[in-house]
């Protein structure tokens, strides 16, 4: 079966920025990473990874491009089949290019579909609007409501230590 996914980037401008897709459901994560970040002119160099997502967008368990972490192993891209976490019940997902810029995407299953025959996949299938120069600023609830941390508002000095109660040379 092939599975047709609509790639959308998160922006805050006017113009809907996507790409639809069509890859083999048995096609690994790593080969729709591909095809995301060729489709989108990415290089494909830097570090993404797959969140697995709700309906209300939720950033749930992280399937990584690569390795990093020290102590359990994380769960892998080119390990991980697109059915094994896309299907009918489980249709969003997060993803995430480039860790400094932040490139977020929604990526959508919209159609399972048969296979064409003398067709190839990946398949990019439909392309609207252009990509910016650099990632869209995120707004965090925090930064935008600025009485977010009015509760924590004191008169304490972070930088002087003088008035706390432990010793500088304790090691």
């Amino acid at each position: 079966m092939i599975y047709r996914f609509r790639v959308i980037l998160d922006n805050d401008t006017e113009d809907d920025i996507f790409r639809d897709l069509e890859i083999r459901e048995t096609d690994s994560l790593e080969d729709l990473h591909n095809i995301i970040t060729q489709s989108f002119g990415f290089d494909g160099t830097e570090m993404a990874s797959f969140y697995i997502s709700n309906d209300q967008w939720d950033q749930g368990e992280e399937i990584s491009l690569f390795d990093l972490s020290e102590e359990s192993p994380a769960r892998l891209m080119n390990a991980t089949s697109i059915n094994n976490v896309v299907h009918e019940m489980q249709t969003k997902l997060i993803y995430v290019y480039d860790f400094l810029s932040m490139w977020t995407f929604y990526v959508e299953l919209a159609e399972i579909a048969d296979e064409s025959e003398g067709s190839d996949y990946p398949n990019l299938m439909f392309v609207q609007g252009q990509v910016p120069d650099t990632a869209p600023e995120k707004i965090f609830e925090a930064d935008a409501d600025d009485t977010y941390f009015e509760e924590f508002e004191d008169e304490l000095d972070v930088d002087d230590y003088s008035d706390l109660d432990f010793d500088e040379n304790w090691n």
